[in-house]
């Protein structure tokens, strides 16, 4: 009877599964302590850097941290995320379409003939889609590019293109000297000033 051991003491190999058990366990709880120590800072203000890259012909408006990019047309937009500081955040990238996805029309707001349409060549040369030239309801002294909602950008390139002052880029409203003209996105009324230098 004395090689009989008790039915309640430990064995050997027990301890030792118990004493790998509590390693791992410290192991993994040590890792996610240093996981969530070095995580860095979060700052609830958003940081909003646009940047305008030219690549092809097309633009690439970039705002970082969420911020509202610039007016543009948008025929695509991708959302990747990067590393700014060592913080990670969204970029949205908006890519400006085309100019023969943009309609323009001219219209000739002087008494001198033909001007709607030489201007209509010029402007067309850079590949918008151009409408039947037309009149202009009054007569102007000032030349001024009108645009539809979403083709401010637009109608500024059109406009440097042909001299007029971004301050005569507007807003396509009823105000403009311009009637009949429906789903155009740009209208461009050709006055006075623009006469003399054709």
């Amino acid at each position: 009877m004395d090689d009989e051991q008790p039915k309640n003491a430990p064995s050997g190999s027990l301890s030792i599964v118990r004493a790998a058990g509590v390693i791992i366990i410290f192991v993994v709880a040590v890792a996610v302590l240093v996981s969530v120590g070095t995580r860095p800072s979060v700052s609830s203000t958003p940081t909003t850097t646009p940047t305008t890259v030219a690549v092809g012909g097309s633009t690439t408006t970039t705002v970082a941290g969420g911020g509202a990019p610039a007016p543009t047309t948008t025929t695509t937009a991708a959302t990747t995320t990067t590393t700014k500081g060592g913080r990670k955040g969204k970029t949205t990238t908006t890519t400006t379409a085309a100019p023969s996805a943009t309609s323009v029309v001219v219209a000739n707001g002087t008494s001198t003939n033909g001007l709607a349409a030489h201007y209509s060549t010029v402007i067309g040369a850079g590949g918008w889609a151009m409408q039947t030239p037309v009149d202009a309801a009054t007569s102007v002294a000032t030349s001024a590019v009108y645009y539809a909602a979403g083709q401010q950008q637009q109608a500024g390139t059109i406009a440097t293109s042909i001299g007029i002052k971004p301050a005569q880029v507007l807003p396509l409203t009823s105000a403009a000297p311009v009637t009949g003209v429906t789903g155009v996105d740009v209208v461009v009324v050709i006055g006075a000033d623009l006469a003399s230098t054709t």
